[in-house]
């Protein structure tokens, strides 16, 4: 289960590491994969429906860091922690209701 009530990556917390993302499976890859819509609609990348991105979260050791932090920061955009901007906002709302 997420805790995003008291989250590490609000301001003023100190961070357990010194950066999850210098540990992230998708540091190298292309950006393409994660956020796919640009003002002339999808990437040609993701025709897959973020299959791709979501693979290379599925790899990742900071996976959990990372959806964290979309949730704590509200990313509007993109694949993070391998859920999209959706299931993101249904994992937030539900997580809400819990409160």
């Amino acid at each position: 289960m997420l805790n995003i009530g008291l989250h590490p990556y609000q301001p003023g917390h100190r961070e357990p590491r010194a950066d999850w993302r210098d540990h992230a499976a998708c540091r190298l890859a292309d950006p393409e994969l994660f956020f796919p819509v640009s003002p002339g609609g999808p990437s040609p990348d993701q025709a897959d429906d973020g299959r791709a991105a979501r693979a290379i979260c599925a790899t990742c050791p900071v996976r959990r860091e990372c959806l964290q932090f979309a949730l704590a920061t509200r990313q509007a955009h993109g694949i993070w922690g391998g859920m999209s901007e959706r299931e993101r906002g249904a994992t937030a709302s539900r997580a809400a209701l819990r409160v």
